[in-house]
């Protein structure tokens, strides 16, 4: 892996048919694609497939209209609002917490992916799940057991057979427009608004800076469905992944635990405390580094442009390999080692921001980080707290890239209360 880049350069090409396909291998490069040149191109073909799903929302949308929602959906992650959801978030691991049995072989990404759409539901639908937040929490599940499909390129002939599967998954996006409506609808028709959750925002968010007005019930639903789907699994991957690497260093393993009990102790969990935890987060961007949730990036050219000294044409696919970016051995010198200092003190300060293009850049960047990475280190600082995670020998992890990079067979792995 660490080769890529001295056998094949930082800029690939290959065709497949007469589509012109570029893999950009250097994260200066990727910068140029998402920052600097960024007008020349637009989400790629899987985003474009990622509609039937999600609709028009701000992870698919594009132009004027893409910018327009963003403004309005700004409010909504500020960081005291984002902040206001702690409680939430630490509630929810509580909840897991009380689940977990001290030797019990679990499936610890399926906990990570249950914890994490509990907790983005509650904060867009309020402090506690009511029957339809429960039926779009199911059928966001059930749907999202398609979503590797999304990959195919010949989806749309595959969502007309009459297969099993074609069959839930459809029934899973009528739940979902049928509940998120119903919704929506209660809301409007409420005179307080609802209790600061993300759907109150999202109601009464107007573009100020344009013609006013406000998001249609359609646009609140789309924008409602993607902070759900795409809210709540990339933050269940980076926790699995944190804690299968966690499990493989018992001396990184020993310092997370350590400062826990130095920073927090026994007492409860609050939003501030994230920012007093620097080695936990550590630990969690650099599990991520090796293991990215989003382990790619594509665009589609949109018109003719120079990138790294070559020319990629309009019409090109530009692929964006995370993955492979975040093992630069020229950014992180001995890439394969799992090694959280690289993201603390002089060593981070010294590398350039666009090293780490975990979260996207430009205009594109994904909104919702500090609510990730606020719900991600709160989560493991509350159940580190009590506990450590073994792996299960007899059944080996394998990462399996598809729409996001999971484990294959899930992530087998004993609970162990840390009793003195």
């Amino acid at each position: 892996m660490t080769g890529l880049h001295e056998r094949h350069g930082d800029l690939v090409h290959f065709r497949i048919g007469p589509q012109h396909v570029y893999v950009v291998l250097r994260a200066d490069l990727i910068r140029q694609v998402l920052v600097t040149h960024q007008k020349s191109f637009k989400k790629g073909p899987g985003f474009e497939r990622a509609r039937i799903v999600l609709g028009n929302g701000l992870l698919t949308s594009e132009g004027d209209f893409h910018l327009r929602q963003r403004r309005m959906l700004q409010p909504a992650f500020h960081r005291r609002r984002v902040a206001s959801y702690a409680a939430v978030m630490v509630d929810e691991a509580d909840r897991l917490d009380a689940a977990w049995c001290d030797g019990e072989l679990r499936d610890v990404a399926a906990d990570m992916s249950e914890l994490a759409l509990r907790v983005v539901s509650r904060a867009l639908f309020g402090a506690e799940l009511d029957d339809d937040a429960r039926d779009i929490g199911r059928a966001v599940a059930e749907v999202g057991e398609f979503f590797d499909y999304l990959t195919v390129a010949l989806l749309p002939v595959l969502l007309r057979t009459p297969l099993p599967r074609i069959r839930r998954f459809r029934a899973g996006i009528e739940q979902l427009e049928r509940s998120t409506a119903r919704v929506i609808a209660e809301r409007r028709a409420e005179t307080d608004g609802g209790d600061g959750d993300l759907l109150a925002i999202l109601l009464a968010a107007r573009d100020v800076e344009g013609d006013g007005t406000g998001m249609s019930d359609t646009q609140i639903r789309d924008e409602a469905l993607t902070l759900i789907t795409a809210g709540h699994e990339t933050t269940a991957n980076g926790l699995s992944w944190t804690w299968y690497t966690l499990a493989q260093h018992p001396e990184v393993e020993a310092r997370f635990h350590h400062e826990l009990a130095e920073v927090v102790g026994e007492r409860p969990l609050v939003a501030e405390d994230a920012a007093s935890l620097p080695y936990t987060q550590a630990v969690l961007l650099e599990s991520m580094r090796l293991y990215p949730p989003a382990w790619g990036i594509e665009r589609r050219a949109l018109r003719d442009q120079e990138i790294g000294g070559y020319v990629i044409p309009a019409g090109a696919a530009v692929l964006m390999p995370t993955f492979v970016v975040n093992r630069d051995p020229r950014l992180y010198p001995d890439p394969l080692r799992f090694q959280p200092d690289r993201f603390l003190g002089d060593v981070a300060a010294a590398r350039p921001d666009w090293a780490y293009p975990l979260f996207g850049a430009g205009t594109r960047k994904c909104i919702g980080v500090g609510f990730a990475m606020l719900e991600a280190v709160l989560v493991l600082a509350e159940l580190g707290r009590r506990w450590r995670l073994r792996l299960d020998p007899a059944r080996p992890v394998v990462p399996q890239a598809r729409v996001s990079l999971r484990p294959r067979d899930g992530l087998w792995m004993r609970p162990e209360l840390r009793t003195a």
